[in-house]
């Protein structure tokens, strides 16, 4: 008797242009049931589009719920990590760099400073460092760019003054790639070639190298201290 009222019922929620998800979801019966109760029930071509735009209607909502909570948990977080981190103390922002150099720095000319990248956010960084803390003139900067052959080559060189806030007279002849970009499988960074920012300074350059030293030496009597 309760199969008679549930097919019945089945069978009106059909007629109200209703899913088989939709009517299973209400009276809890298995797919195959329902196929069987309402094979010859079948929605309408009109009904049919009418669930597919409105399941897509529902995925793009639910997505959109989705990244809106997700911005929110991750801004929640980015203020309180702000709270933690800043401000930030010269002493602080020095040593910062010095952490920056060791992993991304040139350490191959004793005269100079440099450091390249794809992202202008890590030069930005870099410049900042040098300008602000280590009392570098900004003007006494070179800019040495990276390119492939089929990239504009002005084009690239403004890109990099206006985020770099350098004016074009502080960029050298830049290197010419053999390859094309376009030719690559994985493009990667940002599609502006690789940015090195150098300042000639020997002085400045074995105070830095010796900093690092500092790091690493405190660095491998800690990692000594807890060997077993």
């Amino acid at each position: 008797m309760a199969k008679i009222k549930e097919r019945q019922k089945a069978l009106r929620l059909r007629k109200l242009g209703q899913s088989y998800a939709q009517i299973k979801k209400v009276l809890g019966v298995s797919k195959s049931t329902l196929s069987y109760w309402l094979r010859n029930h079948p929605l309408s071509v009109k009904r049919i589009r009418e669930l597919r735009d409105w399941n897509q209607a529902r995925i793009e909502h639910y997505i959109e719920t989705r990244r809106r909570k997700r911005e929110n948990i991750l801004r929640e977080i980015y203020i309180k990590e702000k709270n933690i981190i800043l401000p930030l103390s010269q002493q602080e922002i020095f040593i910062g760099g010095l952490f920056l150099y060791l992993g991304e720095g040139g350490k191959t000319k004793e005269y100079e400073l440099s450091l390249s990248n794809t992202d202008p956010a890590i030069l930005k960084i870099f410049i900042h460092w040098l300008t602000k803390i280590l009392n570098v003139p900004k003007n006494k900067l070179r800019i040495k760019l990276h390119l492939y052959e089929d990239m504009n080559v002005r084009g690239e060189i403004k890109f990099w003054s206006e985020e770099l806030k350098i004016p074009f007279s502080q960029f050298t002849k830049p290197y010419i790639k053999k390859t094309k970009r376009s030719s690559l499988t994985y493009k990667g960074g940002f599609g502006h070639g690789t940015c090195n920012v150098i300042i000639g300074d020997a002085k400045l350059a074995k105070r830095i190298f010796m900093g690092l030293e500092v790091i690493r030496d405190y660095f491998s009597k800690r990692a000594s201290s807890l060997a077993v």
